[in-house]
């Protein structure tokens, strides 16, 4: 059986189902070299630090080292369209370009519906 590596049991992509709220971009890193790209984002944070604190546990028990490249806000629509915007005030806007590939990869679907806006809070 082959041996999944740390950064395959993190999912690329976290958010709640719908909604407005918001999220941090993650890069996470295993102690050999590889690295990923990962999407977070929650209701419940009433701060994007909030989000960092609690995905960070996992991070220590996979052993992998992690640095939030920033934030911002994600709209979340039922009608399969999702709106990333704005910035975090804790770690600065992140790259939504970045952002919506991550999200375009996790939701096929949702096609040219998924899209950015560097405006906003």
């Amino acid at each position: 059986m082959a041996k999944t590596s740390s950064l395959e049991r993190i999912a690329d992509v976290d958010i709640d189902p719908d909604g407005v709220f918001k999220y941090i971009l993650i890069k996470v890193k295993a102690k050999g070299s590889a690295s990923k790209l990962i999407v977070r984002g929650y209701g419940w944070a009433e701060y994007h630090a909030d989000i960092l604190d609690r995905v960070t546990a996992k991070f220590c028990e996979l052993d992998v080292d992690y640095k939030c490249l920033g934030g911002g806000r994600i709209e979340h629509k039922k009608d399969k369209s999702i709106l990333v915007y704005g910035y975090s005030m804790g770690f600065g806007r992140a790259d939504h370009s970045l952002t919506v590939g991550l999200l375009k990869a996790r939701y096929p679907d949702y096609g040219d519906k998924i899209t950015f806006q560097n405006e906003g809070y």
